[in-house]
């Protein structure tokens, strides 16, 4: 993990002594990873991890963020104020991914 995430930002969401979400964005402002664990979906834990890589991303002075949605997870980041820029594109195996994007406020 520490390999794949150097030199980006990462950041973990835990719950005692259990990590139960994880979220990497790059320098350029791409989130790369935002997964958060099956067993505690719906809890708010994702929506904390995105608002932290926001965060990160107006403290490193970007204006736009991107990342390319899973079908899983698309609606979560549309209700998080990302929009799409363009079709699906091919993702890993069968998979399809959505390029989107957010304009940051007070960046």
């Amino acid at each position: 993990m520490r390999r794949w995430s150097d030199p980006h930002h990462a950041y973990v969401a835990t719950e005692g002594a259990a990590i139960v979400g994880v979220g990497i964005i790059k320098s350029s402002g791409e989130i790369i990873l935002n997964h958060v664990s099956p067993d505690v979906r719906f809890r708010g834990i994702s929506k904390a991890i995105v608002a932290r890589l926001e965060a990160r991303a107006r403290e490193l002075g970007i204006d736009t963020i991107t990342l390319q949605s899973s079908a899983t997870a698309l609606r979560f980041d549309v209700s998080a104020g990302y929009t799409s820029l363009g079709p699906p594109t091919k993702g890993y195996g069968v998979t399809f991914c959505h390029p989107m994007s957010k304009e940051l406020e007070g960046s």
